[in-house]
């Protein structure tokens, strides 16, 4: 059974339907490949696919560690080659982690930090990409009010 329907809507636009939850995605293509880049592009949604996939399993082990890690953010950048073929050459993702246990603010145990660094490093997407495409991960721990 199909996970998702897309529908190409000409323009270089198409309208993707995730068909469990019936969610709407809208790609355009880049600006610097003919689009309009009024949307996602398809290898922008690689990269968000990279950043999604390491801050969710980080945070599935968090929670069986009773370890919220609500308010924590990424900034992903996609980097494409400059010769062709055209590609990602490289994915950036800058994490800044912000841990809470029962609302209080803390920074993990060395150990707990760790397993959570690996994740980021080894989740389903991370290790799906093609090994010519460079990611680089950087994490920093800041403890912080979470709202």
């Amino acid at each position: 059974m199909a996970t998702i329907h897309i529908d190409y809507l000409g323009g270089l636009r198409t309208d993707c339907v995730h068909l469990q939850s019936g969610t709407h995605i809208n790609t355009d293509a880049p600006t610097d490949n003919q689009g309009l880049g009024e949307a996602f592009s398809p290898t922008d949604l690689v990269a968000n696919a990279l950043g999604t996939c390491i801050i969710t399993t980080m945070a599935i082990f968090a929670r069986r560690e009773n370890i919220d890690l609500n308010g924590s953010q990424l900034d992903v950048t996609k980097v494409m080659t400059s010769q062709p073929p055209r590609r990602i050459a490289r994915i950036d993702i800058d994490l800044v982690l912000r841990a809470s246990h029962s609302g209080t603010p803390f920074i993990p145990e060395q150990a707990t930090r760790t397993r959570l660094e690996t994740i980021a490093h080894t989740c389903p997407v991370a290790i799906s990409l093609h090994p010519d495409i460079e990611q680089k991960v950087s994490l920093r721990w800041e403890e912080d009010v979470i709202a």
